[in-house]
């Protein structure tokens, strides 16, 4: 039964990580979408690419700005789960 609680458990902080990783693009990219339909709705200008491109650029400009805190952050997760196997490379 131990083992089971053990196993939902890290896949529970598995998933918390990949929500707190993932949340910097998401929220970028919302900001900017929301953004940009707010510009075309008042200039009328109905273009699929005018709300495509600059998501994709600012979620990519995020990707980059938080990119050492996602690797950081992972690292920490994986090193944390490595040390919690008895006896793995020791």
């Amino acid at each position: 039964m131990a083992n089971a609680d053990i196993a939902v458990e890290l896949g529970r902080q598995a998933l918390m990580i990949a929500f707190v990783v993932a949340a910097p693009m998401l929220l970028t990219g919302l900001i900017v979408g929301v953004t940009v339909s707010i510009l075309q709705a008042a200039t009328q200008v109905q273009e699929l690419t005018l709300s495509f491109v600059p998501k994709i650029l600012a979620m990519m400009a995020a990707l980059f700005i938080f990119l050492p805190w996602v690797l950081t952050t992972v690292t920490s997760f994986t090193r944390q789960l490595v040390e919690g196997i008895p006896g793995f490379l020791r």
